[in-house]
C-alpha cells in the first residue's frame, strides 16, 4: 500500500509522529550515526530504525553504510532537502489519487438506496 500512497500522504504520515519529528530536528544540524542518534533521542535502535524507515520511504532522510576506523560498519542518516507546501488543491489531488488507486468512485457517497 505504501507504494500506492501519494508523495504528500507519505510525507504527512511520516511527520505525524512526534519521534519522527524529533529525528528530523536532530538531523537538521547534520548527519548522525544510528547509535548516537538513538542515544540522543533516548530510544532503542530497533525503534529508531522503524521510524527512520518511514522517513526514508517518504524521501525525507537517506542512509548510508560506511566503515568506521575500527573496520566496523556504521549506518549514517542525513536529511534530504525538502520543502513541502500543503494547499487545499494539493490535498484534493492526493485524495483523488488515493480514491483512484483504491478503485473507489470519485463522486460523493450514496445513501443505502444507492441515490
Amino acid at each position: 500500500m505504501a507504494e500506492e500512497q501519494s508523495e504528500l500522504a507519505l510525507i504527512l504520515t511520516a511527520l505525524s509522529h512526534p519521534i519522527r519529528r524529533q529525528v528530523v530536528a536532530a538531523l537538521h544540524d547534520g548527519r548522525q550515526y544510528v547509535s548516537a542518534l538513538a542515544r540522543d533521542l533516548r530510544i532503542s535502535r530497533p525503534l529508531l530504525y522503524m521510524h527512520l524507515e518511514r522517513l526514508e520511504r517518504a524521501g525525507l532522510v537517506s542512509g548510508s553504510l560506511e566503515l568506521g576506523s575500527d573496520g566496523r560498519a556504521v549506518k549514517w542518516y542525513e536529511l534530504r532537502p525538502f520543502d513541502v507546501h500543503v494547499t487545499a488543491a494539493a490535498v484534493a489531488a492526493a485524495a483523488a489519487a488515493e480514491r483512484a488507486t483504491e478503485g473507489r468512485a470519485a463522486g460523493p457517497p450514496t445513501d443505502k438506496k444507492g441515490t
